[in-house]
């Protein structure tokens, strides 16, 4: 038999990711003023058809490949050209044109202007290849620049990151990564020296050391670490400095590109990842290279601390933009693919819609919890957020950073496993989905890192209690008849518990379990808000909101949250010496 011949499957078709979602322009419509919506909600609709022609299309495989790297020419000169494909220089650039990040900072719409310019980013990231992993830090080095920055920075590159003149925008990497320290960057080893005299962009110095993990190795410039103070000072000795990757940045268009390595950076090699295969990441060394300080002396890690800030929030929207598209594709395919002969589709099979039932409350409980950092970013940035509003956003950037990249594989994966053995084909997308989204456990903090900053977060007392008298507000503006709902009670139990994992002294094992604990019950919490609205506005999807609250509550992992929180706080010392002889076969922990 020809492939020709037999039975046909009808393939699924994906639609506009805008008009299509069930979550986004219902979260829109209650987070942004009806005026405001109605004047970029249409933008949002044309180009959620755009990402799904022309985007889906510049990003097919045979246009984005993995980049390449020329140390030398055929004479042996060291020449570090980085060739990356034409689709990966196209989707840049088509974001660039939509106006990201530029929308953030054009602030059209005042402090609104984050949620529009995240909401179009959310419809493109499923199909972008991670490009908005050089364009986060781009919009990062441009908050940087606009709080921190000299003069001239404003005056010549501010303008350059948020162009949407893809022929004069510029992009920002960021390097703090060194061999010596990962996460810590204590140990940071590069060296900057001052040479005593200032460059339109600032005061000059040259930098000497090794970067172990550079993304956007094809960026303009980059934002990094080095050390200005000894190494016993550890991070207090550290500096931040702009970097251009060619030396003159400040050029006439009409003169030749400078050579890659005009500026003292030689590339070593590209990372051989796991995933994110198009997106060029290499270590780096830097050799007499020129850079301006940014801030002050001695204050890198603070100054640093929008670019880390942003793209945690833009880390959390990969993820729950990736698990976005699997689950459209798992109920496009349910929507077409029958079983029975032919005479059932899989959308009218209970247990087959029970699967994808469960993957979408996940999105639903993710989705929200995102939209709300990118809210109060948006406030804070435009000097409207209220200081309860900001400690908010302090405890919640790397919360959501965090609990979105925990769970929205594990739910990426189950979507895999709906199209059946068509799940694990490479032209579907979700496999190189994961691969990509994997990154974000580990990308700008892991976990247990981001737990950690959440105890550091914690310690002022005002930031805690910012964020209970909101939880408190919210349980309390339920309508009458959510009172008696059994799911209330266990989100009152779990905020209960909550407050008491920060009370000192916090044992050892208590921050990953904290975290967790705090993404169920804040995403359990911003469900019930939204519900709230939806009810007291009679939307018509008012009924599945009340139903996906409760699930999420009584389904989605809060119970077994608080019991962990539970068993660290009653045997913390004991179940450290039982890790130690599980893992080692022997107690090793230097404290015993």
């Amino acid at each position: 038999m020809r492939v020709e011949d037999g039975f046909q499957p009808i393939p699924y078709l994906e639609q506009n990711p805008y008009t299509t979602d069930l979550v986004i322009s219902s979260l829109l419509r209650r987070l942004v003023p009806e005026q405001t919506l109605a004047s970029f909600e249409p933008d949002l609709v044309r180009f959620g058809d755009e990402v799904i022609t022309t985007i889906r299309e510049t990003g097919a495989p045979h246009r984005v490949t993995a980049p390449e790297l020329v140390q030398y020419d055929q004479w042996g000169k060291r020449i570090d050209r980085l060739q990356t494909s034409q689709g990966w220089i196209d989707l840049k650039a088509a974001a660039q044109r939509e106006g990201i990040p530029a929308i953030f900072y054009e602030r059209k719409y005042n402090e609104y202007s984050r949620l529009y310019g995240f909401a179009k980013a959310f419809l493109m990231v499923g199909y972008s290849h991670v490009v908005f992993c050089p364009l986060s830090m781009t919009d990062g080095a441009a908050r940087i620049i606009e709080l921190l920055g000299t003069p001239g920075m404003r005056e010549h590159l501010l303008p350059r990151l948020v162009s949407r003149d893809t022929s004069f925008a510029f992009v920002s990497g960021q390097w703090m990564t060194e061999r010596s320290g990962g996460s810590d960057v204590s140990q940071t080893e590069t060296i900057a020296q001052p040479m005593g005299d200032n460059h339109v962009l600032g005061p000059r110095y040259l930098l000497h050391g090794f970067k172990w993990f550079s993304s956007a190795t094809d960026s303009d410039i980059s934002m990094a670490l080095a050390r200005t103070g000894s190494l016993e000072e550890g991070s207090r000795g550290l500096s931040l400095f702009l970097i251009p990757l060619r030396r003159p940045l400040l050029r006439d268009p009409a003169k030749p590109t400078p050579s890659p390595t005009s500026n003292g950076i030689r590339v070593h090699r590209l990372k051989n990842k796991i995933g994110t295969h198009t997106l060029p990441t290499a270590e780096l060394s830097l050799e007499e290279t020129e850079g301006y300080l940014v801030g002050k002396l001695g204050q890198g890690v603070r100054s640093i601390t929008p670019i880390l800030n942003i793209t945690r929030v833009w880390s959390a929207l990969g993820s729950v933009g990736a698990l976005r598209r699997c689950l459209s594709i798992s109920t496009a395919f349910a929507e077409v693919r029958t079983i029975d002969g032919g005479k059932t589709l899989l959308k009218n099979v209970p247990l087959h819609v029970a699967q994808l039932a469960k993957i979408s409350t996940t999105y639903r409980a993710l989705a929200h919890l995102t939209f709300e950092v990118v809210r109060l970013l948006g406030k804070s940035e435009c000097n409207t957020a209220s200081q309860a509003e900001k400690a908010r956003l302090r405890l919640l950037t790397p919360l959501v950073k965090a609990f979105c990249a925990e769970l929205a594989v594990a739910s990426m994966e189950e979507a895999m496993t709906t199209l059946g053995g068509a799940g694990y084909m490479e032209e579907n997308d979700m496999g190189r989905l994961i691969r990509d989204s994997l990154v974000e456990k580990i990308w700008e903090g892991t976990t247990t890192v981001l737990s950690l900053d959440l105890i550091r977060a914690s310690r002022d007392p005002s930031t805690l209690q910012a964020y209970f008298e909101w939880a408190e507000a919210v349980v309390a503006s339920c309508p009458p008849q959510f009172k008696d709902l059994p799911q209330l009670q266990l989100l009152v139990s779990g905020l209960n518990h909550l407050s008491s994992t920060y009370e000192n002294p916090i044992p050892t094992l208590m921050p990953r379990p904290a975290l967790m604990l705090m993404g169920y019950t804040t995403s359990s919490l911003l469900l019930l808000e939204h519900t709230i609205w939806s009810s007291t506005t009679m939307q018509p999807e008012r009924e599945t909101d009340i139903t996906v609250l409760c699930r999420w509550i009584e389904e989605g992992g809060l119970s077994s949250a608080i019991e962990d929180v539970k068993r660290v706080e009653k045997n913390s010392r004991n179940r450290e010496i039982e890790d130690s002889a599980i893992v080692f076969g022997r107690a090793v922990n230097p404290k015993l």
